[in-house]
């Protein structure tokens, strides 16, 4: 059975979200952040790169989201929520799975110069990643113009991956809210009633707490 080690308020709600999605077994291990609001040394300590979210399969220890979710899919799911390689999919499929890491360096790029008093609007740094930041979620805006999902005509991994800009991500912080994104306002509010969904922000959603 795998483990799902979770840091709160981090990425790993995905991982839970992909089992729920699959109807997979699994096992859930809270971590707290600290008063900080970083990792604790024990979570850090799981994997070599020190970084969320991470899981155990047997002897295997893998971290980095993405690569979790396609081990899962491919290794427990069947393939299932995956696109076959000659769809004309694929394409899509690739780059969707790949676009949150673009929402999250210019998410975190903000948050910093925020924290430190820098403020996000000052200095060409934080000019350029709120400009950028606003030119993904543009391209994603109309990308949804004419569909329900990102990658083909059904759920799959992708927007597993890129749905955490547009569900989590806001519930983080009140800067990334999707005013003016009407695309994109339509595909979260069609994320969030997906039962998988539900049940893993119940369990390991930002707003959840550890299990008595």
């Amino acid at each position: 059975m795998i483990t799902i080690y979770h840091l709160g308020v981090s990425q790993s709600d995905r991982i839970v979200w992909l089992m729920e999605e699959l109807g997979l077994p699994y096992q859930l291990e809270w971590f707290d952040r600290g008063e900080d609001g970083l990792a604790p040394a024990d979570y850090l300590a799981l994997h070599p790169a020190s970084m969320a979210p991470v899981i155990r399969d047997g002897d295997k220890v893998l971290a980095e989201s993405t690569a979790i979710i396609q081990y899962i899919a491919h290794k427990h799911g069947s393939g299932r929520l995956t696109v076959d390689p000659a769809s004309d999919d694929f394409a899509d499929y690739l780059y969707w799975l790949q676009f949150n890491n673009n929402i999250l360096t210019s998410f975190f790029v903000l948050a910093a110069m925020k924290s430190s008093g820098t403020g996000q609007d000052g200095g060409i740094i934080g000019k350029v990643a709120r400009r950028r930041l606003q030119g993904l979620y543009r391209q994603m805006d109309e990308h949804l113009a004419n569909r329900e999902f990102l990658a083909g005509d059904t759920f799959t991994l992708a927007d597993l991956m890129s749905g955490f800009a547009v569900t989590t991500l806001p519930m983080m912080s009140p800067d990334n809210a999707l005013d003016g994104y009407p695309n994109m306002q339509r595909y979260a509010q069609s994320l969030m009633e997906r039962p998988a969904w539900k049940r893993a922000m119940e369990i390991a959603g930002p707003q959840a707490t550890r299990p008595s």
